[in-house]
């Protein structure tokens, strides 16, 4: 209780002690008040019930006549945010330049009102004002607060099943004397990391829409599975109008929702990136040194071989493999009802 209650509860027991005894003289007596105070409490609490018992303050009530209007406390306020070293004589002196009329006592009542007065807490209101500020980033802003950002560096895709999101990207192996340039089309499960890849002379929606049909596809109808969504970059490959693109046209005849990455963000598609870096580290860095390949056939033979190992005999260590090839990695990762229906 406040004290402002305190004695509003004071001079409400004076009155009512004076109503039982009948006896203003001796209430007062006993309470300490005196005849002319019980008179004007009784007459505040007759006019204004329980409220006139509380200690009214002199002065103006509600803002001061003299206080600046709005306008002005504005543009003081504006003032002292981008000039907060400067003391109210001077932002007084510069405001008048300005064509708004204030006195050095008017600043500082401004000031007052917000806590302003000492330079310090006009510091602090510009580090308030700019960490308040939203901030629109560019794409090299982002792109270097995802490279040293931990937090930035952290962000993974999560995958609940074998075949919910699939990673598909188009990949320039080198160039064969008398045939040309060699693609290579790769496909890998994010879940399990399985992959799949197929060679070609070209980079075309044709080619992309083969591997799925020929290998990706059967594969995963054999082990009773489906594939949810598929990964791609924005190559024209793989995006193109949903009503005439081959590879567009494809996934909507197999129900396979299609997301793409950023526009040059390759890390958005990490998965299959690094089966890239894995091919050329452990096969066509090396084959390409062993081998003279005259054509795509035999590239793809070597290649198929190396694929078998990665996917059933090599150990992988990605995020939630520990150490299981991706052949038993998919076939753990198989949704729970297409598993029991194959068993049965």
């Amino acid at each position: 209780m406040t004290t402002r209650k305190k004695v509003a509860r004071r001079k409400l027991s004076l009155l009512e002690l004076a109503t039982e005894l009948g006896n203003m003289s001796k209430a007062c007596k006993i309470t300490g008040y005196s005849r002319q105070q019980f008179y004007e409490i009784r007459r505040n609490f007759q006019t204004f019930g329980a409220d006139g018992l509380l200690d009214r303050l002199p002065g103006a009530k509600g803002p001061h006549p003299n206080r600046v209007d709005e306008a002005v406390e504005q543009a003081i306020m504006d003032y002292c945010l981008k000039f907060p070293t400067h003391g109210p004589l001077r932002v007084a002196q510069q405001l008048v330049l300005q064509g708004v009329q204030v006195s050095s006592g008017g600043v500082r009542g401004v000031w007052s009102r917000h806590d302003l007065l000492t330079r310090p807490s006009r510091l602090l209101r510009i580090e308030r004002s700019v960490r308040e500020q939203t901030l629109e980033l560019s794409d090299e802003q982002v792109r270097m607060l995802e490279r040293f950002s931990p937090e930035f560096r952290e962000r993974r895709i999560e995958t609940r099943h074998t075949g919910d999101l699939v990673a598909v990207d188009t990949f320039f192996v080198g160039a064969l004397k008398g045939v040309g340039r060699v693609y290579l089309q790769s496909v890998i499960d994010c879940h399990s990391r399985y992959a799949w890849g197929r060679l070609y002379t070209s980079k075309l929606p044709v080619t992309a829409v083969h591997v799925l049909n020929q290998d990706v596809l059967p594969y995963f109808e054999t082990a009773g599975a489906g594939i949810s969504t598929i990964l791609s970059d924005n190559g024209r490959e793989f995006c193109g109008r949903p009503d005439r693109h081959p590879y567009e046209l494809f996934l909507q005849l197999e129900g396979i929702e299609h997301h793409t990455t950023r526009v040059r963000r390759p890390q958005s598609n990490g998965f299959v990136e690094r089966l890239h870096r894995t091919l050329l580290d452990e096969h066509f860095r090396i084959k390409g040194r062993e081998k003279w390949y005259e054509s795509v056939a035999e590239m793809q033979k070597d290649l198929e071989a190396y694929l078998h190992t990665y996917n059933h005999d090599r150990p992988h260590q990605g995020r939630n493999m520990n150490g299981r090839a991706p052949h038993q990695a998919f076939l753990d990762g198989l949704p729970k009802k297409e598993q029991e229906n194959k068993a049965a």
